[in-house]
């Protein structure tokens, strides 16, 4: 069995187990975060929704935001995590279709049985030392506990290219019966002043809230907003209303600057929830 050993454990969250525990918890209850680990619903069902995936110092207080959410809609069977990959290396659009992830938390098992119907390519080379998947499984595995996930990394962030994947993970979500949340793993605006990260990011969020995949990268192309993970965010647009989610809410919108107090170069977070 192939095991994915943590790339970034020590760097973009603690690598002993019980500080990471701390740390989650620490965000939870964290003035930006939602306070608690379980937030009313807003729907009958959600589908997922977009996290953010930088050190849990800076993120996690917006990334639990998600999670809660998640969290009043039931336990998922699968949690499936599209992440853009920043290294670019392996496949253009790249699934992992067996093995384990290791975290302090334990292993999460990766899910054959969806992974393999998607029509990915499978290169465990993608993963190797990407960060926008690894650091959303600590959070799966406090909140939801023993479930399978199935890892997509997209370094070829196109409209065609998330809405094929889009429709995949949709056809595949329509068949398989289970319960099964998607999770699009992205920053926003990067390094630039607080103010002008939050407007950046606003008007992203704004084509999200429409579910307005080809406006999303049309504003951040015309704007220059430097969101790293448009393509998994254009993904779960699609699937989102190839299965007749409707409804986008923003939970929580900060910057680094708002953690950290530097506010002169600044990374954008926003957390929001995809529900009907």
């Amino acid at each position: 069995m192939r095991v994915r050993k943590p790339a970034v454990a020590g760097y973009f969250y603690p690598s002993d187990r019980e500080e990471l525990l701390q740390q989650i918890e620490w965000a939870i209850r964290h003035e930006l975060g939602p306070k608690v680990p379980q937030l009313p619903k807003l729907g009958a069902d959600a589908l997922g929704g977009v996290a953010p995936h930088a050190g849990y110092i800076y993120s996690g207080p917006v990334a639990a935001w998600l999670y809660s959410a998640l969290a009043g809609y039931g336990k998922p069977d699968v949690v499936v995590v599209v992440g853009p990959n920043h290294y670019g290396v392996g496949a253009p659009v790249a699934v992992a279709k067996s093995g384990v992830w290791e975290t302090p938390l334990g292993r999460v098992e990766v899910d054959q049985r969806l992974a393999s119907r998607l029509g990915v390519e499978e290169d465990p080379h993608a993963f190797s030392r990407e960060h926008s998947i690894e650091v959303q499984l600590p959070l799966i595995q406090y909140y939801f506990g023993d479930v399978t996930f199935v890892p997509i990394a997209m370094w070829r962030q196109t409209p065609s290219a998330a809405r094929e994947l889009g429709k995949a993970l949709a056809r595949v979500v329509r068949e398989d019966g289970r319960k099964i949340y998607i999770v699009a793993s992205s920053d926003f605006n990067h390094y630039e002043p607080h103010d002008v990260t939050m407007k950046k990011d606003d008007m992203a969020i704004g084509r999200i809230l429409e579910l307005d995949e080809g406006g999303l990268f049309e504003v951040a192309s015309k704007f220059n907003i430097s969101m790293c993970g448009v393509g998994p965010v254009a993904t779960l647009i699609t699937a989102a209303r190839e299965l007749g989610y409707g409804e986008v809410s923003l939970l929580r919108h900060a910057t680094s600057g708002d953690t950290s107090g530097y506010m002169d170069e600044t990374v954008g977070y926003a957390s929001l929830l995809f529900y009907r």
